[in-house]
């Protein structure tokens, strides 16, 4: 099965984990592999947080889910890919409320 849809100058790379889908478009310069294991460790740090994430994780905690991918990417690039550094200020803010 392939993961990679080309439409015009752009890419969308997806994979599926149990019922959820994760896709991230890109730009044709775009490595497509590299966008497959940031898809992978963003679903490994949801994992660690929530015990094997669901789409009512998720849902549920929607403003955890885009933190996570705000520590993870900045002006579109990759610029954390340690779990620890990105569920550091997660854990800090379930410890203070």
């Amino acid at each position: 099965m392939c993961s990679f849809v080309e439409h015009r100058n752009y890419k969308i790379v997806y994979r599926r984990y149990a019922s959820l889908f994760f896709l991230v478009g890109v730009d044709n310069d775009e490595n497509e592999l590299a966008i497959l294991e940031f898809i992978h460790l963003l679903v490994e740090t949801m994992d660690r947080h929530f015990g094997n994430v669901c789409e009512l994780d998720i849902m549920f905690h929607l403003e955890k889910a885009h933190f996570m991918l705000e520590e993870m990417v900045m002006n579109g690039c990759i610029v954390e890919t340690s779990k620890s550094n990105i569920l550091a200020p997660i854990q800090l803010m379930d410890k203070s409320s």
